[in-house]
């Protein structure tokens, strides 16, 4: 059954999506985009694989996909039947999850950028923090994709860019010819995703700004974000992402919580129902959570406990309805 998060595949209302299936996901998962093959090509390309916890409804939607008709061609087209690669933006564990089940069911090789490829070939669990975002299942890099090299599929050449801030490897892929930017977490039609560098004492503020500014002086005219809907207003996006990013540069302490209220929701929603007690555990072992702690709310004007603080999340985000409380136990909504 689909978790109640994720959505039908998206149809190729713009034209730059022609040939493309956006399988548009849930919070927890990263969007999927399935760039069918064109006549000639070994296969259609997917970019970015979901969560783990969804790995196997994104196999069944990826099949759904490589099975029905090829988006915006001409009634008859065989639709290709056959993925011949997996592209990954970037290796947080909502982008990446599902690569090993459909490395396994498909016998595809997988492409990464090059930052972390020492990390998944020795499987270093803490440099791909995986330990931080439950990440379970090792798979396999053929190679890796760079900033400013290309590939081709479906017919477009799609250039690899750098898009540091978010992750300080990620990348996204643009279609100049079409106009289309698959941006990631880079630039989502509200935002843009969690700063973890900023988290943890480094640069990344500033990586946002450079990016957005790359984003602008690109001739985009659609964005399929790695969360939420693709959008064509680009410009109104930009504005939104340098107003967020103005008021965490004017207070870290805010974007650190906003953080921890992320890494709080996005754990609950792996678990669908734990104890409030073990989700205090978890916040004390996971390393990203408890250096948030460290840095951000021990001793920062306040007697509260690391669980104080953990608590005090849980009621905001069950007031704005994201989580609920029953009989101790914190609940997904």
């Amino acid at each position: 059954m689909a978790p109640p998060h994720d959505k039908p595949p998206a149809t190729p209302l713009h034209p730059a999506l022609a040939g493309l299936t956006v399988l548009e996901r849930g919070w927890l998962s990263s969007n999927n985009i399935l760039i069918h093959a064109a006549p000639g090509e070994p296969g259609a390309v997917l970019v970015d694989t979901g969560h783990v916890a969804h790995r196997e409804q994104t196999l069944a939607l990826v099949q759904r996909a490589m099975e029905g008709p090829l988006p915006g061609a001409p009634a008859g087209t065989p639709a290709p039947q056959r993925l011949a690669r997996i592209v990954n933006t970037h290796l947080h564990s909502d982008h990446c999850g599902g690569n090993a089940l459909l490395q396994q069911a498909f016998g595809v090789p997988i492409v990464i950028p090059p930052g972390l490829a020492d990390a998944v070939r020795a499987w270093d669990l803490t440099r791909l923090s995986h330990d931080d975002f439950g990440q379970r299942e090792r798979f396999s890099i053929e190679g890796t994709l760079a900033p400013g090299e290309s590939f081709v599929a479906g017919g477009r050449r799609w250039q690899a860019l750098a898009a540091p801030g978010h992750d300080p490897h990620s990348l996204m892929l643009f279609d100049a010819a079409a106009g289309l930017l698959l941006s990631a977490d880079a630039l989502w039609e509200n935002g843009f995703g969690v700063v973890f560098p900023e988290l943890v004492g480094e640069s990344g503020f500033d990586e946002v700004g450079a990016t957005l500014d790359l984003i602008e002086g690109l001739p985009v005219r659609l964005v399929v974000p790695g969360h939420g809907a693709p959008f064509v207003d680009v410009a109104s996006a930009l504005a939104r992402a340098r107003s967020r990013l103005a008021g965490f540069r004017a207070n870290p302490a805010r974007h650190a919580r906003h953080a921890a209220k992320v890494l709080v929701k996005y754990h609950v929603m792996e678990e669908r129902r734990l104890p409030l007690a073990e989700l205090v555990r978890w916040s004390a072992a996971a390393p990203l959570m408890l250096r948030v702690w460290e840095g951000f709310g021990a001793g920062r004007g306040t007697s509260a406990t690391l669980a104080d603080w953990v608590e005090g999340f849980v009621r905001e985000l069950v007031d704005s309805g994201a989580l609920a409380i029953e009989a101790g136990d914190v609940i997904d909504r």
